[in-house]
């Protein structure tokens, strides 16, 4: 049985959006300071189809964090998911998507499972 240690969730924008991202941003910096907030990517990076920045953040946060999020992020597209050691599935079946579902690069992805 697959079972998640910590999540990520990967806020996308552009640049029309930045600014809603910012403030997403900074509200959860408020309210959930003991996540990790990753670097700004004006860019894709790695399987991710656009702009974003990665919110890393403990299995216990899970009930505080995503709830929050799925009342929160519109406009913005956030790609969800579990960190079990197998990266493909973490970024495709395990997935979760809220707003505009995207297309993956999944050949950036090396499968530790």
């Amino acid at each position: 049985m697959d079972v998640a240690e910590s999540y990520h969730a990967h806020i996308y924008y552009d640049a029309a959006t930045r600014p809603l991202a910012e403030a997403l941003r900074s509200e959860m910096e408020r309210l959930l300071p003991q996540a990790i907030y990753g670097r700004w990517h004006d860019r894709p990076v790695g399987p991710h189809p656009s702009s974003m920045f990665q919110v890393a953040f403990a299995a216990d946060m899970f009930n505080a964090l995503v709830p929050w999020l799925i009342l929160h992020h519109a406009p913005l597209t956030i790609f969800l998911h579990p960190n079990t050691g197998s990266a493909l599935k973490d970024h495709t079946s395990h997935a979760v998507w809220m707003g505009v579902q995207r297309s993956l690069n999944l050949d950036a992805l090396k499968d530790e499972a």
